[in-house]
């Protein structure tokens, strides 16, 4: 398998830390820089979480910082759900010491455009926050709808309900608008969405797995993942583990066959009743080939071990 080059855009809370380990371990893949997005909380945490995530794991990988807000708004706060499933901090109110590594220059948004351009179609990117950066990349340059190997975003939902409303996911909620110009743009997309996220399920059973490796990382991995099973829990939603959302993004655009997938053309509702809803769009059912495939079933036996696999083979070293 050829390797790909992969931008991750990151709202960096516990899954997506989980995801940023992945990425790093997986082979046949080469993460080539973060974006930084608001939403698991502010994009100055998210982008100096990443950092310090980074060093943790002993990479030096350039991050960046994208959008502080939604395309419709002029500032982001904070919802207090995210708070108390992600930590004050976002990740799971570990502590981690100050990065070395500073935020690049270069702004988000110029990155995921310049990337585009190099890499064409051996580049994937996989947004498990908002889709506002790519919105913005998409408005500055529409050419690099033709030129993104792939798009794997975490979020949507098609066959479930939502996480924030009866139709709504939570990331596609933070900016409906943003995500359907993605989603009906001309960019090759699979949605990864609560249809399949909500299948896998991380155990304390697995971090102490990471905490017996006797690892710096190993344990912040393990104390932060904790933080997250226990959070669900105490909201009342006690799966006795976590959905493992962003990091099956992650795994999905690496080896696609970890899903069944429905192609379909897509859109959001920005409309204020049904807000955010990922569904069908009936004005382009007819397209022969639309540009979304939205994945309807999951092999988990197969992901969650792989997940495993990869992610202690990464925290044993650091």
């Amino acid at each position: 398998m050829a390797t790909k080059k992969m931008i991750l855009d990151l709202d960096t809370g516990v899954d997506d830390a989980l995801a940023l380990a992945y990425a790093i371990a997986a082979p046949n893949v080469d993460l080539i820089g973060v974006v930084a997005s608001y939403g698991n909380n502010l994009l100055n945490k998210t982008a100096k979480n990443s950092l310090q995530l980074l060093e943790l794991l002993g990479q030096e990988v350039p991050v960046f910082k994208g959008m502080e807000h939604s395309s419709t708004t002029n500032h982001f706060t904070v919802m207090q759900v995210s708070k108390e499933i992600h930590g004050n901090n976002g990740i799971g109110d570990i502590s981690l010491p100050e990065p070395t590594q500073k935020v690049q220059t270069t702004d988000g948004i110029d990155f995921i455009i310049e990337a585009a351009h190099q890499y064409n179609k051996d580049l994937i990117i996989v947004p498990t926050g908002p889709l506002t950066n790519l919105a913005a990349a998409l408005h500055k340059d529409p050419q690099i709808s033709h030129l993104i190997g792939n798009v794997t975003l975490m979020g949507g939902a098609l066959t479930v309900e939502g996480n924030v409303s009866d139709v709504a996911e939570a990331n596609i909620n933070q900016d409906a608008e943003a995500a359907n110009e993605v989603f009906t743009s001309e960019l090759p997309i699979t949605m990864v969405g609560l249809d399949v996220t909500l299948r896998t399920l991380l155990t304390k059973k697995e971090t102490q797995v990471w905490r017996d490796l006797g690892t710096k990382s190993g344990t912040a991995y393990a104390d932060l993942t904790d933080f997250y099973i226990n959070a669900y829990a105490n909201l009342g939603i006690d799966q006795h583990g976590c959905a493992l959302h962003d990091p099956l993004a992650v795994g999905v655009a690496i080896d696609p066959s970890f899903v069944t997938t429905l192609a379909l053309p897509m859109k959001v509702v920005t409309e204020k009743h049904n807000y955010a809803r990922t569904i069908g769009d009936k004005a382009r059912l007819n397209e022969p080939q639309p540009n979304v495939k939205v994945a309807i079933n999951v092999d988990q036996k197969r992901f969650v071990p792989t997940f495993m696999e990869h992610l202690t083979k990464i925290l044993a070293n650091h």
